[in-house]
């Protein structure tokens, strides 16, 4: 089972397939099994995000557990378990911001879970996404917000 990321749009962002070895995310459109997850946005378009691992595991997250997102950091952290984290905040936010969208809404779960509601609501900036200790909560929604001025 993996960490998925759902994206809400006005528009659909243009797909984009996964390759393996390539170092690019994927955006793909719902699947039957998917669909219940568009219940829980308010945008029309609801896409499937994948990150450099195809599925969402290599966007940095947390698990709920016990109704919290417990996170530990690393005695000495993995330099390279860093440097996807980092790629993949990085190309999320310039995915997002290529939709041109005042806000887009992000929704992170599970696999499976498509119908569980969210436990945690968040409007944030796109720029918070970039530092290094973010990371998605399990069954968190996000609104993110763009500043006009980093946007171009």
């Amino acid at each position: 089972m993996c960490f998925v990321l759902y994206a809400g749009t006005s528009r659909p962002i243009p797909p984009r397939e996964w390759l393996k070895g390539a170092s690019d995310l994927s955006v793909k459109s719902l699947t039957g099994r998917e669909s219940p997850i568009a219940t829980h946005f308010s945008k029309p378009q609801v896409q499937h995000l994948g990150s450099t691992s195809g599925c969402g595991c290599d966007f940095p997250h947390v698990l709920l557990q016990k109704g919290g997102w417990p996170w530990f950091e690393d005695a000495e952290p993995e330099p390279e378990r860093e440097a996807t984290d980092r790629y993949n905040r990085q190309q999320l936010v310039a995915l997002l911001r290529e939709t041109g969208e005042d806000s887009v809404e992000l929704y992170g779960l599970w696999d499976g879970n498509f119908t569980r509601p969210p436990a945690a609501r968040e409007e944030i900036f796109a720029e918070t996404i970039l530092e290094p200790t973010f990371r998605f909560k399990e069954q968190g929604f996000y609104i993110v917000k763009f500043n006009r001025l980093t946007q171009r």
